[in-house]
């Protein structure tokens, strides 16, 4: 019996097998442990290697990113009829899936951002130290403007003759609508990242499974199926950089702030709405 009594001190029987849901759920004496603040200046990550092996991660995510993504787009845009490719549906699951796949490979060694919108968002929460926000924004932002020249480079003529996937707002629009856009399109996938990484949530919910990639991807996915029309949905501040710097005509360039504002307000307010409104959950911690 001492065994089992030391197990259950442990946590290793601390959930039973059967969890009551909803509200119950949430009332249920579970342990979680809030984790302090990620300090605002953290000079002795610079000293680590984890550190730039972190960057490093970003970097390479956010370049297979936009060369996948890129290659999607302008496979689309180079084909003469929509029914012999993947078209809009396909350029959302390249866009979804690829987030899946490369948050799943990158989650244990950099959190998995590949945006810096969502590692803006993180930074606002204090998830992150600026010193690694910075790092990884900085990261992201040069792996995407490699992604993007990469596809350049398989046929120059057929990227600049079709836009090089840069973020415009598409005739028919606004720029407020635009702008609009990509506030509603960030904030949709910041609250994703937030609920599906959230620590609180998953001890008071740990009835149920969640893979954490999965629910990011489908954002994006689900996202890039509503605004691509409208945007050509960026929501990713690197992947829009990335394209509009290899493209660089002047069009990719009018337009081109309101996919820093954009996504930047969208992230802040998703950040907001998680950890003052949803985190306000009634949460009982042992002593």
């Amino acid at each position: 019996m001492e065994g089992k009594e030391e197990d259950v001190r442990l946590g290793a029987n601390r959930f039973s097998e059967r969890q009551p849901i909803g509200t119950a759920a949430q009332s249920q004496d579970k342990d979680y442990k809030e984790p302090p603040p990620a300090p605002l200046f953290e000079p002795g990550e610079l000293k680590s290697w984890s550190f730039y092996r972190a960057g490093i991660a970003e970097f390479m995510a956010t370049f297979l990113f936009l060369y996948i993504t890129l290659l999607t787009v302008m496979g689309v845009k180079n084909s003469s009829s929509q029914c012999s490719t993947v078209g809009i549906q396909g350029i959302a699951w390249a866009f979804g899936g690829m987030i899946f796949a490369l948050v799943y490979c990158t989650a244990g060694i950099s959190g998995g951002h590949i945006n810096p919108a969502v590692t803006f968002g993180l930074f606002l929460a204090r998830k992150l130290s600026l010193t690694r926000a910075v790092f990884y924004m900085v990261m992201q932002c040069l792996g995407a403007i490699c992604g993007a020249g990469v596809v350049k480079g398989f046929k120059k003529g057929l990227y600049e003759s079709q836009g090089g996937g840069a973020n415009v707002v598409n005739p028919g629009y606004t720029k407020g609508d635009g702008l609009g856009a990509e506030i509603v399109g960030t904030f949709v996938l910041v609250y994703t990242v937030f609920s599906a990484t959230d620590a609180k949530r998953n001890a008071r919910d740990s009835h149920v499974p969640l893979l954490a990639p999965l629910p990011i991807g489908f954002a994006v996915f689900l996202v890039h199926l509503a605004t691509i029309p409208i945007t050509g949905t960026g929501i990713n501040p690197a992947r829009s950089l990335g394209a509009a710097i290899i493209y660089n005509k002047h069009h990719a360039w009018s337009d081109h702030w309101i996919f820093w504002v954009g996504p930047f307000i969208g992230a802040a307010l998703a950040a907001i709405y998680h950890q003052i409104v949803i985190r306000a959950i009634p949460f009982k911690s042992r002593p």
